[in-house]
């Protein structure tokens, strides 16, 4: 990965909140704002009660879609990036605890919030596939890649 493209990602992926799009039974979309934490890997790891309807739509189809962009007035700023992948619950261990590390520093705030977290679920979202967007770059400018 070249260097201008690590610097974007790690520039979008240190913004608080994703929008996590999932599809229900039916088909109907649905999308959710969630704060999350991101590992080397873009593992994003998140936390959801899981009776949400995106946590319902999750225990039916694992496929979901992310975008993760900081808010601009000027089109000539808009920047993001777009994911499709899998999303899976993360259970008590290694991985888990792994992923709270990662939460609590960029969270600090839910150091203080266990006794909440307890009621919540681990979620990780895998990406399989990214684009990253960057009209800073030129109108429309964007490079797609994916991963293994």
């Amino acid at each position: 990965m070249d260097r201008r493209r690590l610097l974007n990602i790690s520039d979008l992926l240190s913004l608080s909140t994703l929008s996590l799009a999932t599809v229900g039974e039916a088909g109907e979309p649905h999308v959710a704002p969630v704060y999350f934490a991101q590992a080397e890997d873009m593992r994003l790891y998140f936390f959801s009660e899981n009776h949400t309807q995106h946590g319902r739509d999750l225990g039916k189809n694992a496929d979901a879609s992310v975008c993760i962009y900081p808010e601009t007035q000027s089109w000539r700023e808009i920047r993001g990036l777009q994911m499709r992948g899998r999303v899976s619950v993360v259970e008590r261990g290694p991985e888990w605890d792994a992923a709270w590390s990662l939460y609590v520093e960029k969270f600090p705030f839910a150091a203080g919030m266990r006794w909440m977290i307890k009621r919540h679920t681990l979620y990780v979202f895998i990406p399989g596939w990214v684009r990253l967007i960057d009209n800073r770059s030129g109108l429309g400018y964007k490079e797609e890649w994916t991963l293994p």
